[in-house]
């Protein structure tokens, strides 16, 4: 199975945006999990991290986004940050079937920001990331 970025919406809300992507990748979700809950994971495809504690109300700094806090955490599961000028941004984890996942994106923020765009130009290299390390 190959990845894809299945669908999206953008929204406005008043001065609130919200991206929601839903994406398909080609490995089980113990191996997608560190990509969006570790440091070297983020760092490959998103951003650079500059503190990560993986743990919920641990701190977060993600380059370009800002400083804030893990605001949920279960693992393997789910990985949401927090971060002051940068919004909310959550990776939410499900099975799809025994060597896929998929993974539902939202991007929560006030004024102007990351465009939907330019979160799927990472979800593309995540994706070509991941299928490169099928055996």
């Amino acid at each position: 199975m190959s990845g894809s970025i299945a669908q999206g919406t953008s929204r406005r809300h008043g001065n609130t945006h919200i991206i929601h992507l839903l994406v398909r990748l080609p490995r089980p979700m113990g191996e997608v999990w560190p990509a969006v809950a570790t440091r070297a994971g983020i760092e490959e495809w998103f951003t650079a991290v500059d503190v990560l504690e993986p743990r919920l109300d641990g701190l977060v700094t993600l380059r370009g986004l800002g400083t804030g806090r893990v605001t949920a955490w279960d693992v393997d599961r789910v990985a949401e940050y927090t971060v002051e000028g940068g919004g909310r941004v959550r990776f939410h984890l499900e099975r799809d079937g025994e060597t896929a996942s998929v993974l539902r994106f939202t991007h929560e923020f006030r004024g102007e920001g990351e465009s939907e765009a330019s979160w799927r130009a990472r979800f593309e290299r995540l994706i070509e990331i991941l299928g490169s390390s099928q055996a």
